[in-house]
């Protein structure tokens, strides 16, 4: 079986394990069906997910001009804290930007390889957290908007870091830690004007459970356009990483917008 279309992060479901499904033109194909199974993947070009043309991919799925232009990569996405929409200040488009901005957000932490602070819209729970190949995340506070959410992140980033080492996440080399008594540990580390969003006991740690049969001993990551072919038996989905039996790992999320034909 022979499928080809462009790149973009894989749908996912809650469930034990993950469901995986990646969407290629008009195919929607259940990852999970395919492991244990020989995989090969050929680089076919690129097409920027905003503006459909075929330019090489500069940033997150976008083509050069996309990325400083689509109110979908402004600033404010990797920096909630820069978020003006509250103040009806426009980045980009500013109905957009409200839209995006002005609904609840959580402020979790994540244990993906050591313990980090992170941001995600409400409506993105645990769509998030899977996609960071978190084992378990715990809400610390949900607020009305993205800019609230931002300064907390900035805020508890001085004492938690708020990146993952993938390389350990895919190795499930992760620290052992309680979620629970760090949340309460940070509590006085959150800003005033948010304090009252904290959350008490009320949400329980959520442990996730990924379907791979074996992880990586060392991680060798695969770019299809240094490497245009590739063939190998994937063992293994996390985060939004295939994991194959060679220790190959192909981060599909880090390549949206790319061309690919994928046989089975």
């Amino acid at each position: 079986m022979q499928y080809q279309g462009v790149l973009s992060k894989m749908r996912t479901e809650l469930g034990s394990p993950i469901r995986y499904y990646l969407q290629l033109e008009e195919d929607e194909i259940s990852m999970n069906d395919l492991i244990d199974q020989e995989l090969q993947l050929s680089f076919q070009g690129y097409q920027c997910l905003n503006c459909g043309k075929k330019k090489k991919i500069y940033r997150q799925g976008h083509c050069y001009d996309c990325f400083y232009k689509s109110p979908h990569v402004g600033d404010w996405v990797m920096r909630p804290e820069l978020s003006k929409a509250h103040l009806g200040i426009e980045d980009r488009n500013l109905e957009f930007e409200k839209e995006a901005q002005l609904q609840p957000h959580i402020v979790y932490l994540a244990l993906s390889s050591d313990v980090k602070v992170g941001v995600t819209r409400k409506t993105q729970v645990p769509t998030r957290w899977i996609d960071q190949g978190a084992n378990e995340a715990l809400p610390i506070v949900e607020v009305p908007n993205r800019y609230l959410a931002g300064i907390t992140e900035v805020a508890l980033k001085e004492h938690l870091s708020d990146k993952t080492n993938w390389r350990k996440m895919l190795k499930n080399e992760v620290v052992e830690e309680d979620l629970e008594v760090i949340r309460e540990q940070i509590e006085p580390y959150i800003p005033e004007e948010v304090k009252d969003y904290y959350y008490e006991n009320e949400d329980e740690v959520l442990a996730l459970d990924f379907p791979v049969n074996q992880y990586p001993t060392k991680v060798k990551s695969l770019n299809l356009s240094k490497t245009p072919e590739y063939k190998g038996k994937l063992i293994g989905i996390k985060g939004q990483y295939f994991i194959f039996e060679d220790n190959t790992v192909f981060n599909v999320r880090g390549n949206e917008g790319t061309i690919i034909s994928l046989e089975v």
